[in-house]
């Protein structure tokens, strides 16, 4: 656990406060309206809530002050034996801002009178918060930001020793993809960022490749190369990654694929201003690729892992592709150019291409993708398409116990009549608009070798305003547990390539 934060766990119940700077209870449902489990200052704090809502605490914390010398703050919610996965983490996020606003050293966490199992997930859920809280975002400010202080975690009301090496490991992944996605353009080109992946790569034993602008060239990835030709400065390309696990083993490969538009203008077909702006975070796949593949480093998970991060930047300029083009991707699938702003697809399409090549058992990729699909599902869900229709339920129950919620669409083949052209093998996409996030997932498609299971992830949660489950900022990092759950719960690495 490469935290300098300390969780201490103790079996017996909580008499005293302690040296503690702050106090964060949680009870059952239904736990208040009688006599409250035992914990200090239980008999004030009942008093003071005898008039509140209990179910108000269930979506927003009671804070106060306590009656002890140090006037400790304090902040109380309630959960039910029903509450799913993604409530969870939102009360715990709110409860983890609160106890975070007097920046705390020493925090105490009591489950008061949970239910064993609801204890362990409630008390999950907040190490799993004020690990996302206590990592600070990037911060350009003439005026610094105070340190944070969390060091200490005190955990009472959970018999059962909880295991947190993955929650650990989940929240470093994550913060690294919220680090990444929240750095200014000018502080993250492919130059940069490839520095920055090369340290890592270096920190954590990975080996690296980098299939740059010349070497594209001569594996013929015509997609990628028409995004990156409209930059000045030729520090496209595709950084592969590989996690080999200590043991020998011959267990089967995962494929991470992420996209990273450093920036993304929209090219010829230029954004507007509303649109164009925050653009700096269309490389939030890359990131996310890239968080996964640290939480799973950090496990020591005993199969391979190739990660494979498309980083380029789609910028305007005399040499910028255009509609009407076509190009070749490196599979030899023709491509007519319909719009220079679905350029993800494009640095997509080589990338899943040559990914297939080390024939993984699986494959996934990431991506703030389409417009569509934000459209569909608003930012608290993000879109799930996979080429093994058995999977769905899958999908969505990784979703649901991850608390990073995805929804299935449909890829059914009549969809690819909107893709055909006159003078390639396929468009780019439509004119029309209508179900981009669609026809994007079946466009990227045709890059994916059929005996290779896949799941494509369109980040339409990548941002959302306050933040979401429990993470406290805008940028979510979505993705990270999501795919965790789906192969270390719901086993989607071992299972047979052609079925369920």
């Amino acid at each position: 656990m490469n935290s300098k934060i300390k969780v201490k766990q103790h079996a017996k119940p909580l008499v005293r406060l302690g040296d503690t700077e702050g106090l964060i209870v949680v009870l059952p449902v239904g736990g208040g309206k009688t006599t409250w489990p035992l914990f200090p200052f239980s008999d004030v704090l009942q008093k003071r809530l005898a008039r509140r809502a209990e179910q108000d605490c269930a979506t927003t914390p009671y804070t106060a002050d306590l009656p002890d010398p140090a006037g400790t703050p304090v902040a109380l919610g309630v959960v039910a034996v029903t509450t799913g996965s993604f409530e969870l983490l939102t009360l715990a996020r709110k409860l983890a801002a609160a106890a975070s606003a007097h920046n705390p050293r020493h925090l105490t966490l009591c489950m008061a009178g949970l239910s064993d199992a609801l204890a362990a997930r409630m008390a999950e859920a907040l190490v799993a918060a004020l690990l996302a809280v206590s990592h600070p975002l990037p911060h350009l400010k003439s005026k610094k930001d105070k340190p944070v202080k969390l060091a200490v975690l005190e955990l009472y009301g959970v018999q059962k020793k909880l295991a947190l090496s993955r929650t650990f490991a989940e929240a470093e992944g994550n913060n690294l993809a919220r680090h990444l996605t929240a750095l200014p353009p000018n502080a993250l080109t492919p130059t940069l960022y490839r520095q920055r992946i090369a340290a890592l790569a270096k920190e954590h034993g990975w080996r690296m490749e980098f299939l740059d602008v010349k070497k594209l060239k001569r594996l013929k990835a015509g997609a990628f190369l028409a995004v990156a030709q409209g930059s000045s400065v030729p520090d496209a390309g595709i950084v592969h990654l590989r996690y080999t696990p200590s043991a020998r083993t011959s267990k089967p490969a995962l494929a991470l694929v992420g996209k990273g538009i450093c920036f993304d203008t929209g090219g010829t077909n230029l954004k507007p201003a509303k649109h164009m702006y925050g653009m700096h975070e269309d490389m939030e796949g890359s990131a996310v690729a890239l968080g996964t593949l640290l939480a799973l480093a950090r496990l020591k998970v005993d199969f391979p892992v190739d990660c494979w991060l498309a980083l380029a930047q789609n910028h305007i300029g005399p040499n910028a592709y255009k509609q009407n083009d076509v190009v070749r991707a490196c599979n030899g699938t023709s491509i007519e150019v319909v719009h220079t702003d679905a350029e993800g697809r494009m640095v997509l399409a080589d990338t899943l291409a040559l990914a297939c090549k080390r024939k993984p058992a699986l494959m996934i990729d990431y991506a703030t993708l389409t417009g569509t699909c934000v459209y569909a599902l608003g930012t608290t869900y993000s879109g799930a398409f996979t080429n093994r229709p058995q999977w769905i339920p899958t999908l969505i129950e990784a979703g649901r116990a991850s608390g990073e919620r995805v929804w299935p669409f449909p890829m059914d083949e009549d969809y690819d009549t909107q893709l055909e052209s006159k003078v390639a093998d396929i468009k780019q996409c439509s004119t029309e608009g209508e179900a981009d996030h669609i026809l994007a997932a079946r466009f990227l498609n045709r890059f994916v070798e059929k005996d290779i299971p896949w799941i494509h992830v369109d980040l339409a949660s990548g941002n959302h305003k306050g933040g979401l489950a429990h993470i406290p900022t805008d940028i979510t990092g979505v993705g990270v547990r999501l795919t965790l759950n789906l192969l270390l719960e719901q086993n989607v690495l071992t299972r047979p390539r052609g079925g369920s």
